[in-house]
C-alpha cells in the first residue's frame, strides 16, 4: 500500500481533538492535514499560549479552518477530568489522536504521583481516552502514538506506578510507556470489538522524525545553548515532522482495521511514506495488555464501560 495525505478523504462535518499540538510538532502536523481535509479539529495542549501560537499558524495556511481550543494537562489527571468535561461541548468526536507525550525526561513525580513519563505519555491519555469514550461517534477511530522504542523496554511497565524504578533510567522508562501505548492499544480494540462497538483503535510511530522532543527531554528547552546544538542536529539527521506525521494520518484515516500499527516504509522504519509494519512480541503478549489494563485503570480511577 503506498500512502501519502493526498489519499486523506474529505473529513468535512467531522471532528478530530488531537493532543500534543505545539507548532512545528507531529501533532501541528496531524491537526494542520486533518484541517485541510474539511475537519473541524480540536487543539488540545497544556499551554494556551502554545495553542493560540499553533492556531494562528495553521490559520496562516488555512484561513477558514474550523478550530478549537482544549487545555489538558495530560500529566495531571483532574485537567484530564477537567478538560473532558469541556470537550463535551464540542459534540460527537469522529476522531482522537494521542499524539501528545514526552521523552526521556529527568525523574519527577506527577502531582499524582506518578513517574511523569507513564503519566504523561500513557496514564493521561488512557483517562482522556475513557472519559470522552461516550462521546465518539459510531464510527470514530482512537490512534495512539507510539515508537519503534517500544522494542527497547525490557518489559511493561506493570508493578506500582507509584514507586521510583531504582535506577531511574530515563530512555528505559520512555520505551516502556512507548510499549505501554501499543498494549492499551491492543486491548481497548479487542474490548470494543467484544462489546460490539464499531469504534476502532489503531496505533502509529514517526521512524526517526526531527521535533524538539529530545532536546527537550534532556534540558527542557529546545533552544539555547547546548539545546540548540542537539536540537539542530535532531533535525538535521531525522525526516521532517511533517512526513513523520504521515503513519498517524494513515491510522486515522486509511480503509483499515483495528489493532492497526502504521509506520514509515525505510530502512529499519526510520522514515519514508508509512506501511503496515509489525511490533515486538511483548507488544502482543495479551496477558501483558490485560494486566496494563489493571493497573492504568486503578491508577487513574476509571472503569471502562
Amino acid at each position: 500500500m503506498s500512502w501519502s495525505p493526498a489519499d486523506i478523504p474529505d473529513l468535512s462535518g467531522r471532528t478530530a481533538l488531537v493532543t500534543g499540538v505545539s507548532r512545528g510538532g507531529l501533532g501541528y502536523f496531524t491537526a494542520l492535514e486533518l484541517a485541510r481535509a474539511g475537519a473541524r479539529v480540536v487543539l488540545a495542549g497544556r499551554s494556551p499560549d502554545k495553542l493560540t501560537e499553533t492556531e494562528r499558524a495553521i490559520r496562516d495556511d488555512l484561513p477558514d479552518a474550523p478550530l478549537e481550543r482544549l487545555v489538558v494537562d495530560l500529566a495531571d489527571l483532574t485537567s484530564v477530568g477537567t478538560a473532558a468535561g469541556v470537550a463535551a461541548g464540542f459534540g460527537p468526536i469522529d476522531l482522537l489522536v494521542n499524539n501528545a507525550g514526552i521523552m526521556a525526561t529527568p525523574y519527577r513525580r506527577t502531582v499524582d504521583g506518578f513517574e511523569s513519563q507513564l503519566a504523561t505519555n500513557h496514564f493521561g491519555p488512557f483517562l482522556l481516552t475513557g472519559l470522552l469514550l461516550p462521546q465518539l461517534a459510531d464510527d470514530a477511530r482512537v490512534v495512539t502514538v507510539s515508537s519503534q522504542m517500544h522494542r527497547v523496554a525490557h518489559r511493561p511497565p506493570l508493578g506500582d506506578p507509584r514507586a521510583k524504578p531504582r535506577p531511574y533510567l530515563r530512555w528505559i522508562a520512555y520505551s516502556q510507556t512507548k510499549l505501554a501505548n501499543l498494549l492499551f492499544t491492543f486491548e481497548l480494540d479487542r474490548r470494543l470489538r467484544a462489546s460490539g462497538s464499531p469504534v476502532r483503535a489503531m496505533a502509529a510511530h514517526p521512524g526517526y522524525a526531527g521535533t524538539h522532543l529530545v532536546a527537550n527531554g534532556r534540558f527542557g528547552r529546545s533552544s539555547g545553548g547546548i539545546a540548540s546544538v542537539l536540537d539542530r542536529a535532531n533535525q538535521a539527521i531525522g525526516q521532517s515532522p511533517a512526513i513523520g506525521a504521515w503513519p498517524t494520518l494513515m491510522a486515522a484515516t486509511a480503509d483499515l482495521q483495528g489493532s492497526t500499527y502504521c509506520g514509515p516504509s525505510g530502512l529499519g522504519e526510520a522514515g519514508g511514506p508509512p506501511q503496515l509494519v509489525g511490533w515486538s512480541r511483548q507488544a502482543g503478549d495479551r496477558e501483558s495488555q490485560r494486566r496494563l489494563w489493571e493497573v492504568s485503570e486503578e491508577a487513574t480511577g476509571i472503569s471502562y464501560p
